[in-house]
């Protein structure tokens, strides 16, 4: 598998985009970075290692490393559009606590299973999936 950074400069090529020092220093520090973060909070890490950096070039930026198909933003149903790796990461969903705002990956053989069975019994082609499912977790349950 090809490494991420390859898979980015390889993109942006083939797209006509020019590469830049501030977007490479974007990538490093989102590919450094294991959690599900928000525009707002990778501007914060990135203009602490690299100050100069805007926040609508982080934003943009973000959107070109997705198009890659590097990250993919997601949302938790809290107002907060948040990024996470897709490139060399399994599939998987989520289990967002509506107390505090933890989120659990959930990766199980079973859920895509059953919807290949589903799509089959539907005669549907599905393109893609993303299955959330909101509670309370354990930590918020015993307070």
């Amino acid at each position: 598998m090809e490494n991420a950074r390859d898979v980015f400069i390889s993109y942006i090529k083939n797209k006509g985009i020019r590469q830049s020092r501030q977007r490479d220093c974007i990538l490093e520090v989102f590919l450094n970075t294991e959690k599900h973060l928000s525009a707002s909070e990778l501007y914060g890490l990135v203009s602490r290692k690299y100050p100069g950096i805007g926040y609508a070039t982080v934003y943009r930026a973000m959107k070109t490393i997705c198009a890659a198909g590097l990250a993919e933003e997601v949302d938790f149903d809290d107002g907060v559009s948040r990024f996470e790796h897709k490139h060399g990461h399994e599939h998987h969903d989520h289990m967002i606590c509506t107390e505090c705002g933890r989120y659990i990956e959930v990766i199980d053989l079973r859920i895509e299973k059953l919807q290949d069975e589903l799509a089959k019994k539907y005669d549907f082609t599905p393109q893609k999936h993303k299955m959330k499912i909101f509670g309370i977790c354990k930590n918020c349950k015993h307070k």
